[in-house]
């Protein structure tokens, strides 16, 4: 059995449908490529057979592994959210105490981040440095550039 990640409704419809797209088009798109290169002759020296059996070998290893994403997926409810302490899907409002500049993140699966948008994934290092805080905590954080310390100064959805 995989792993459980938890998503929001927005982020696990967008998981079923790339699913659906590379089960459909994508595995359409391959069987013609196959059919195509089968349709040049002698199979044993036909490069364009070959890369279309290994796009094909990628292409199902993908959806098997999206497979078992969303198989182990479950959908969290927004509205039973706890803001007194960070978890999951939490709206974090921290201050780097080093440098005093403050940031906002969503917590989110590893699938969903996308720190363009403020999203964070709870495995990264400061997300899961973040998990279990509540406001006026402070905790330091080892991350690539170093430790650094951040006081959690609001919590919302």
């Amino acid at each position: 059995m995989g792993k459980i990640s938890y998503y929001t409704e927005e982020g696990l419809n967008r998981l079923k449908a790339e699913l659906n797209d590379l089960k459909t088009k994508g595995r359409a798109d391959i069987a013609r490529q196959i059919a195509e290169a089968r349709d040049k002759g002698d199979l044993s020296e036909n490069a364009e057979y070959d890369a279309a059996k290994d796009a094909q070998g990628l292409l199902e290893m993908k959806i098997s592994k999206l497979e078992e994403i969303v198989s182990n997926a479950r959908l969290l409810d927004e509205s039973s959210i706890d803001t007194s302490q960070v978890s999951v899907l939490s709206t974090v409002k921290i201050k780097n105490r080093k440098n005093g500049m403050e940031v906002t993140y969503t917590l989110v699966s590893e699938e969903e981040a996308d720190l363009k948008q403020g999203k964070i994934s709870v495995g990264s290092p400061i997300g899961k440095g973040l998990l279990g805080k509540k406001v006026g905590d402070t905790t330091e954080i080892r991350v690539p550039a170093g430790l650094l310390e951040f006081e959690v100064l609001e919590i919302g959805r």
